[in-house]
Order: structure tokens, then sequence, then C-alpha cells
């Protein structure tokens, strides 16, 4: 639905005797330039108005214990300087010594002295897990980074799987999306059944027709804002079931059958004639309505809906189900074929018209997604070319709607990765540069860093946690890809 509002005609104000008149304009000056004086005050120094909360979502980074739950709650940004974390834990130890942490079984954390006994107990629960699996990168210059970022997704995941994508209000949702890079970085360092713990719980929250919601509270209900299903949040849940599963000894791909099943039939049923699926937002989460061809998906739903079929159909003809893998593995071939005809002609824009606007997409198009082919990864460069802003970082894509100098970390992991599966190193390593060098106080990835090289917005975000992770592994060794 459209956000305009209908506008008629401006009708002219009725005559009045001149005084009243008059009156009413001094009156009307007086209130609006009160408002003024009021928005002013908010916007130049509102931190300091009476009541006025100072924003959390500026939190560092999160405060977690190696008990079981785990429970996290943030710390404070005021609390940050000199406060760092005990290696390889979520335990944080303050700038006046003290440690702070949550205790196993509890949900508050807890500030105590720093020679404690349970600060023992809490790192060691934190390095036990990480040793359970391995840390991607090895002993680089990004173990920290990586340790973070592995810390951070197993805060970030529940008992039952549901991984939120951060900790403040509107990211405390669980994204399909974001859940199923997750999966795939919890598989890539070692920690199968996180991984398919989060697997489970995508497959519950499942309907029955296929479809996940744009986003999930974390008991699992379905948030009901408006937002439309996100067709691409199907190819990626696919794409995640079958990386978690493509191990010979890899076991869980019958127990995620039936959510395969009914989301490749989705897919596959919703091609047009002409091969492509229809419109849907995508990781933008903006109306189809407001795209330069509101009629076509964008090359951000159209990627990973391919990836999707393939990495379905792939599965299902490892386990047997070979009826199923011939009807998505040619539904597959429709839609590559499509997407060679309306997209490549133009470089791989957002939308398949002649000079399209880049985004992040063509990396969904190639490694570790797709088989490398050198269209889509001159557009990678090109898209990333387009979009690099003086800070280093990148935007979401041409002529973004949001802040024009803030550049978004899942978009700069999302090219990494791309360049670490196609064996670009220097470029990949130069992306995991800005991205170590931009995390928070704590060592956080956040969401967005702004023109001054700060993080921004909040921290940390699973989402760029997870690419980092499977681009280390991408430069370890091939991460697999779904045959096409």
């Amino acid at each position: 639905m459209s956000t305009k509002t209908r506008r008629g005609p401006v009708r002219p104000p009725a005559a009045r005797p001149a005084r009243r008149g008059g009156a009413a304009r001094r009156r009307r000056t007086r209130r609006l330039v009160a408002f003024a004086m009021v928005m002013l005050l908010a916007a130049t120094c509102g931190a300091t108005l009476p009541g006025r909360p100072r924003p959390q979502w500026t939190s560092p980074g999160l405060i977690g214990g190696g008990g079981w739950p785990l429970a996290y709650q943030p710390l404070q940004a005021d609390e940050a300087a000199g406060a760092s974390y005990l290696p390889d834990s979520s335990v944080v130890r303050l700038a006046d010594g003290r440690v702070r942490l949550i205790r196993s079984g509890g949900r508050q954390p807890i500030t105590v002295a720093g020679d404690d006994p349970r600060v023992a107990v809490a790192v060691r629960g934190d390095r036990l897990w990480l040793a359970d699996g391995r840390i991607p990168g090895g002993d680089s210059v990004y173990r920290d980074m990586a340790v973070r970022a592995l810390l951070d997704l197993r805060l970030l995941t529940g008992v039952d799987g549901a991984v939120t994508a951060s900790w403040y209000r509107h990211w405390r949702y669980v994204w399909p999306r974001d859940a199923a890079f997750v999966a795939a970085a919890f598989q890539v360092s070692g920690h199968p059944e996180e991984a398919r713990r989060v697997l489970r719980f995508l497959a519950r929250v499942q309907a029955d027709s296929g479809l996940w919601a744009a986003r999930y509270r974390p008991d699992g209900s379905p948030v009901a804002d408006g937002r439309a299903p996100q067709l691409d949040s199907l190819g990626w849940v696919l794409w995640a079931g079958w990386f978690v599963t493509a191990g010979s000894s890899a076991p869980g791909a019958d127990e995620l059958w039936p959510m395969v099943r009914r989301a490749a039939d989705y897919l596959a049923g919703s091609l047009d004639a002409a091969g492509l699926p229809p419109p849907s937002p995508d990781y933008f989460e903006r109306d189809p309505d407001k795209e330069a061809d509101p009629h076509r998906p964008t090359l951000g739903v159209a990627g990973p809906v391919l990836t999707g079929l393939r990495a379905a159909a792939d599965l299902a003809s490892r386990i047997g189900h070979a009826a199923e893998a011939g009807r998505w593995r040619r539904a597959a071939r429709r839609l590559a074929e499509a997407i060679a005809q309306a997209f490549a002609p133009h470089g791989y824009p957002r939308s398949p018209v002649a000079g399209g606007l880049m985004d992040t997409s063509p990396t969904f198009l190639g490694p570790p997604f797709a088989p490398a082919d050198p269209g889509v990864e001159a557009a990678v460069l090109e898209a990333a070319r387009r979009l690099r802003l003086p800070n280093g970082g990148v935007l979401p894509g041409e002529r973004w709607r949001g802040a024009k100098t803030v550049a978004w970390t899942p978009e700069m992991a999302l090219f990494a990765l791309n360049a670490a599966a196609c064996g670009r190193v220097e470029d990949a390593l130069r992306r995991l540069d800005w991205l170590n060098e931009h995390r928070t106080e704590l060592g956080a990835l956040p969401e967005k860093v702004n023109s001054a090289g700060r993080p921004a917005a909040v921290a940390p975000l699973g989402w760029t946690a997870a690419l980092v992770l499977l681009t280390l592994a991408a430069l370890e060794e091939p991460l697999p890809i779904p045959p096409p």
C-alpha cells in the first residue's frame, strides 16, 4: 500500500475581519515559535532533557557467562571505557578491576571481585564450548574477532534455536534470513547441534504453505506488523538446511525434509511464465511497488530463490526423493535462464532494467552460493566500487534512502565472503581488516559504522557475525556450493 497521502485542491481561507484575523495569526505564530524552540532543544541537547532516557542501543556488547541455559544483558556504553572481555569468554572485566558476569542458571548479571570463584567457572564454560568446535581463521590476526562473533551468536541463540538478530527492541526478533546464516556459521565452526537447533526452530514456525513470516518473536509467534513474507528467506533457509547436512556424515536431512519440501514446492510453484518468482521484499525489506520494476522480482529475491531450489534438489536427491529432486532442479534451471535473460544484459542490477541501480545482491549469484561466473564476478566488483564510502565501508545500495554516509557491516561482509570464496584473497583480507578495525570497544561487530568511523546502531549484529565466520572459513578451505 502506498504511503502517500491523497490531497485534494487547496481551498482559500474565508475572509475575516482584519483585527481578529491579525490576533489569530499572532497566536499561531507564537505557538509555532514555541514548538520550534522545543524541537530545537530536543534535537540539540535532548540527552539533557528531564526524563529522557539514554538510548540503550549504544551498548558495545553483551555480558554473559558459560552456564546453561545461557542468558545475556547489554553492557551500558558509559561502563565500556576501560572494560574488556576476559579472553575467550563473555565475562567482562570493568575498568575498576571488578568482573561482571551471569552465573550458571541466572538471568541477571552480577558484579564480583576478580578472584571470585564464579569468574573461573563462567570463563571455563565459554572456553569448553569453543574447544568443542573450531575457530574459523585459527590463530590469525582475526582470532579475537572470530571468537567474539562465535560467543555473541551463542548468546543470541535460545535453547530452542530462536536466534535473534540482536538484543535491542526492533532487533530482538528472529528473521529467517539472518537465522539461516547463523546456522551455517555454527556448522563451519564445528557446532552442528547449535546449527540444527536453529533449523528446528525455523521448521517449527514455518506455515503449512511453506512460507515464513518476515520475522518472529523469540517464542515463535509471528510478528503481525503488516510486513509481507519475504521470498528470499525461503531460499536462504533451504540453502542453510542443505549446507548443514551436506557432509557425508552430517545427520539431520530426513528431520528437515518436511520443511524443505514445503518451502521448495512453494518456490517452484511460484515461478511465472518467464521463469521468475513474483515480486517480494528482500533484504532491503522494502515494498516491491517502490522498486524500479515493480512487476518483477529484485535480484535480491531471484538469487536466493535460485540457490534455495538448487540446494533443495540436491538434498532431495541425497535422501532418495527423486521426483522432488527432478521437479526442483527443472525449476532452478528455468529460473537460471530467466535471470540470464532479465538481469545479465544490464549487468545484474537490483531491478532488471537498463541503467538499473546496483546493490549487494550480485554476490548471491556467485560462490559460495553458486558456481563462479565471469559476468557475475564483474558485477560484484562493479557493485562494490559504486557502493564504496569515504569511510571505507559500503552502502546497501545505490541512491540509498537512508543515511548516505553510514556504512552497513552485513553488506561489507557479503563482499568479503564473495571475495574469499572466489579466491580474491587480498580483497577479502582488506574487507576483514575494515570490519575488524570498526568493532565496538568490547570487540562486537555492529550493524553500521558512521562517517567518522565509529560503530553505530545495534551491536552485536548476528548476520554480520555469521558472515565474518563464513568468510574466515572460506579462506581456509572452499565452502560447498549447491550444484546447478
